[in-house]
Order: structure tokens, then C-alpha cells, then sequence
């Protein structure tokens, strides 16, 4: 039996995680947890999200739904090539559906769950090329005191994150929910020039991992 890797290892530990769930925690989870990640050793882009909806908390894969039929048209790729653990690691900042808010939206992502894991993750991936960082949430995360005062301002430099040359290089964007219909109708330089940039720094990094 071949060794199980550092990686396999902890993407065990978190599918197994109980963190949000514990009676020290405050507010815990309203529903039993189900981690939901995509990890990998040779993938050369990670999509950094918020946390699972209720159809991916239903389906336990990421993106089953429409924001990840519209994350797929943005990125030009279809679903087995996203759902390639080869080609795309998938780490949202919250690995289980944080339930419901009172108007019936998302809550956003348990902070418990990218304190205990998100740093370890990282850096048993350091084979990541291109981060796609979606929402604030995981801007806060990985952009720190670089991303600007919102989510516009942040994803409207994207092309200044792109040149400082990091390594991985960071990409900002909105979530690919449907109720940001109005923001991407607004914000025409989205479609018309970043999503573009991003199918080509995509194809980019497919090519180079195939080779």
C-alpha cells in the first residue's frame, strides 16, 4: 500500500473535523459538519472561495450549483477538467455550509475553520501557481492590508495584482452568485476585460501542469 502523503493526511483530519460543532464554541453549527475541498499535489491553480452552499452541503462537491455553473463559463473550462484534482485545488475559507441567515442568505464563513487549517493547507500545496480569490472573505485572507476598502475596488486592480509578481500570482474576483447579476452589469470592465485575462492565464497553467 503506497504511504498516504502530508497532504492526504490532513485533508483527512479536516473531513473529519468537528470544530464548529464542539460545546466551547459559540453559535456552533446549526446542522452536522461536512467539510467540502478539493486538495492537490500537482494543480497549479487553487480556487479560493467562501464556503459551501446547501446543494453543495447536500451534494459534498464543490460548486454543484449555479454559481459553479457561471464560475466554469468565467473560467472556460467544463467540469471535468474543473473537477480534476490534477488541474484545480478547491479551498474555500469555511469547508462546511455555515447555515442560513434570517433572510434566508449564506452566513458567511466559521472563522474557527480557516484558523485551524487554512495556513497548514497552504503550505503543504506550494506547487500553486495562480490563486482565484474569491469575495472578501478570502481576500481578507490572502491579500491582507493590499486588497482596497471593498470588493469593487479590490477586483477593479486586478491587474496590479497580477503584475507585482507573486508567486502564487493572486487573482480577485466577485463570487459567481447569481445576485451579483446587477454588480457585473454595472462593472462592464469585468466581463469585457478581466474575464478575458483570466481564461488565459487559466489555459496558461492547464498547459503547463499537462506538460
Amino acid at each position: 500500500m503506497a504511504k498516504m502523503s502530508e497532504l492526504e493526511k490532513l485533508k483527512k483530519e479536516i473531513s473529519g473535523c468537528t470544530i464548529c460543532v464542539e460545546a466551547s464554541v459559540k453559535n456552533p453549527l446549526p446542522h452536522a459538519p461536512r467539510p467540502v475541498l478539493i486538495v492537490s499535489s500537482s494543480a497549479r491553480i487553487a480556487i479560493c472561495g467562501q464556503a459551501p452552499g446547501t446543494r453543495v452541503h447536500q451534494s459534498g462537491v464543490p460548486f454543484t450549483d449555479p454559481s459553479g455553473d457561471r464560475l466554469r463559463q468565467w473560467l472556460g473550462v467544463s467540469e471535468d477538467v474543473f473537477y480534476d484534482s490534477n488541474q484545480f485545488a478547491i479551498i474555500p475559507m469555511g469547508f462546511c455550509f455555515p447555515g442560513l441567515d434570517a433572510k434566508g442568505g449564506d452566513l458567511p464563513p466559521r472563522k474557527e475553520c480557516a484558523l485551524a487549517w487554512r495556513s497548514k493547507l497552504m503550505a503543504l500545496m506550494p506547487q500553486l501557481k495562480l490563486l482565484l480569490v474569491i469575495g472578501i472573505h478570502a481576500q481578507a485572507w490572502h491579500m491582507g492590508p493590499k486588497r482596497q476598502k471593498n470588493l469593487t475596488e479590490t477586483v477593479a486592480q486586478w491587474r496590479h495584482y497580477l503584475e507585482e509578481g507573486n508567486d502564487p500570482a493572486i487573482l480577485p474576483l466577485p463570487h459567481p452568485s447569481w445576485r451579483n447579476n446587477a454588480w457585473i452589469k454595472r462593472n462592464q470592465w469585468f466581463e469585457d476585460e478581466l474575464l478575458p485575462e483570466l481564461r488565459a492565464r487559466v489555459q496558461i497553467e492547464l498547459q503547463a501542469a499537462s506538460t
